[in-house]
């Protein structure tokens, strides 16, 4: 398989850590995403690593028994290591705090400590057999206070640190779910549900398996994964993922089903909000994206992979202390978590590469509505707007209006947040209301100028292409920013009028102009002037163009210039009749950074004439301040070019 087919691989600089042995204990804190080795329950060592930490955290413990569970606090203020089924140490990394071990007891008789969970760098919460309690920690004192618990049977539990969701398993069965809701110092308890358990022979009894269960942000909307291995239906083969939504208020309501159609081991990932389902059997993974759409039967939404099954790219790493190149293959992870995945002794992130699923979803509607919903999205959405845009793999009109419709969308969803943001905060409610932000501009806000730097500008450029086809293109994408209602900037426009010129194609811009199909503005009606030469008409366009904009006359002389269309500016004020009271050395100065003499001697005669007219002497004047244009003119005509007086 090519590098190129491989849509899902792993980040360059995984983390190293040592391996599981009788002397040393690993374990993983998905809130913190760190891993702990932990030497000889600590007496020779502990070192701790995350995928963003330059240098590991290490340091000694004494040995007082075997670590069932280690984590340090968000923040990593304090350490808190479960050594019994009835306590859990502490010990402050804070400085000038003292680094004595405190303990804490579980409240509740009788009860053993499943595990704990930190919410927050001085919060925690301990998870029994019997229910939950949630502390704060006092690291100035030594001590926790409790803050709240609930008693009730528990047979393991599950945390989200991004929602800061615990979930704990309850009844015989293991499949009645009660979630709580941890925020600053709170614990709110959400209404408990039922996973449905598949139909399962009668000398078996049914149970749910903490290894179906994940957690997982999707979408800014939590949802509760259960990999049910086989369908409730008998009609259907293979495994699924059943996704229910687990809003802040509310019932747990079942939302989505995921069809895997194969059976086996399985693991879960979420990346970039895209949920990716490992197949051991098989070493390969497929990815489901909720946006996408699905099959909607009422009440729940069936989705299918969105591409076909390919394995994550393979990873070579150096092996230490080993001559030539021998290298050791990536072996098969054991633990998958959010984002991350353990693979023997080297923690990674995986990553998705959007690169290769350009050729792997030929339907670019599909394609586009998969990408606009990715973090690194916009050089590959530009890329695909330019292929799609070429000779080799030219796309129908239909097509093309449907991309750049997608695009216009989020474009136009942007522009009416950042309006309505402004107009909050010109009312002055960002100040009474905390919650109110500037929109974020994500990269599936692809502007006009993006569109008309990275894709027109080149496309137009292409000799191969047919010019009715270009002119189409253009107007097409002009067309779905009218049908958005964004104000299409001039520079487009101007490249549909150079390209019009380029074809000879001027009934078409007169008819263009005419029906307001390109929009009035400043910088195109000096095109239009700057066109006067190779379509007489231009000239009067324009001037009803600017008399439809009630420009000033000086502005449009300015913008002229500016353009470095002289002559055109000149005609322009010839044909208000303003050519007598000009500056001389305004135009003299355009004309010279022209580095055209040709175009200077016309304009340097132009003004000796109306000196000739209206003094009698074709001379400047010494206030008209035009010596450096006289001598230029002489260094590179000779004197003699000069005019000279006319006299009767």
């Amino acid at each position: 398989m090519g590098e190129e087919d491989y849509y899902l691989e792993l980040c360059e600089r995984p983390v190293q850590f040592e391996k599981a042995n009788p002397v040393n204990c690993v374990f993983f804190d998905e809130a913190n995403k760190q891993v702990f080795a932990v030497r000889s329950g600590g007496a020779t060592g502990v070192v701790v690593k995350g995928p963003d930490d330059r240098n590991p955290i290490s340091f000694r413990m004494d040995d007082k028994g075997e670590v069932k569970c280690i984590k340090f606090s968000l923040e990593n203020k304090i350490l808190a290591v479960q050594r019994t089924s009835k306590t859990v140490d502490f010990c402050n990394f804070i400085p000038d705090n003292s680094q004595l071990e405190y303990t804490q007891e579980c409240k509740t008789k009788n009860a053993n400590i499943l595990g704990f969970c930190w919410t927050s760098s001085t919060e925690i919460v301990f998870i029994t057999d019997q229910g939950i309690e949630f502390y704060q920690v006092l690291p100035e004192k030594r001590s926790l206070k409790l803050l709240k618990s609930h008693n009730l049977n528990v047979n393991w539990y599950m945390y989200c640190p991004e929602s800061a969701v615990i979930l704990l398993s309850t009844t015989v069965l293991e499949n009645v779910l009660q979630p709580f809701h941890f925020r600053a110092g709170t614990m709110s308890k959400l209404p408990k549900f039922e996973i449905e358990l598949p139909a399962a022979p009668k000398s078996t009894k049914p149970s749910l398996s903490e290894r179906d269960i994940a957690m997982a942000t999707i979408y800014g909307q939590l949802y509760v994964l259960f990999l049910r291995h086989h369908s409730r239906t008998s009609n259907s083969t293979g495994a699924e993922v059943v996704l229910y939504h687990l809003p802040r208020e509310g019932a747990c309501k079942k939302m989505h089903i995921l069809k895997l159609n194969r059976t086996g081991k399985f693991a879960l990932n979420v990346v970039d909000n895209l949920v990716v389902v490992h197949h051991q059997d098989t070493e390969t993974s497929v990815i489901f994206d909720l946006k996408l759409r699905g099959e909607f039967d009422g009440s729940v939404t069936f989705h299918h992979p969105v591409l076909p099954a390919r394995s994550i790219q393979p990873y070579q790493i150096p092996i230490a202390g080993k001559t030539g190149s021998a290298e050791e293959s990536v072996l098969p992870f054991h633990h998958v978590a959010g984002f991350t995945m353990i693979f023997g002794s080297y923690l990674w992130n995986l990553q998705v590469k959007l690169e290769p699923i350009v050729n792997l979803l030929p339907d670019k509607g599909r394609l586009m509505d998969f990408l606009l919903q990715r973090k690194e999205c916009k050089m590959v959405i530009l890329s695909v707007c330019s292929q799609m845009l070429s000779e080799s793999d030219r796309a129908s009109l239909p097509v093309i209006a449907t991309v750049f419709d997608k695009l216009n969308h989020e474009y136009k969803k942007y522009l009416d947040a950042e309006q309505s943001y402004a107009m909050a905060v010109e009312a002055g409610q960002s100040r009474s209301s905390p919650l109110l932000k500037r929109p974020v501009r994500t990269q599936a806000v692809l502007d006009q100028s993006d569109v008309y730097t990275h894709v027109l500008s080149a496309f137009v450029e292409k000799k191969e292409m047919p010019h009715k086809f270009v002119i189409a293109v253009l107007m097409e994408y002009i067309r779905s920013l009218n049908q958005f209602q964004i104000a299409v900037q001039h520079y487009l426009h101007e490249l549909v009028i150079k390209t019009l010129v380029q074809h000879n194609l001027f009934y078409m811009l007169h008819q263009f102009l005419q029906y307001h199909v390109l929009s009035d503005s400043k910088p195109l009606a000096c095109l239009l002037l700057s066109l006067e030469s190779f379509y007489p008409p231009a000239h009067q366009l324009s001037l009803d163009m600017l008399k439809r904009l009630s420009t000033a006359n000086d502005e449009i002389v300015e913008v002229l210039l500016s353009k470095h269309q002289v002559l055109a500016a000149l005609r322009f004020i010839r044909g208000i009749g303003g050519h007598d009271n000009i500056s001389a050395r305004k135009f003299l100065d355009a004309a010279k950074q022209t580095e055209d003499n040709m175009l200077f001697y016309t304009i340097f005669r132009f003004f000796e004439q109306r000196n000739q007219r209206l003094r009698g002497s074709p001379n400047f004047t010494p206030g008209e301040h035009c010596e450096e244009h006289v001598a230029f003119f002489k260094q590179i005509f000779g004197d003699q070019a000069l005019m000279r007086p006319t006299t009767f």
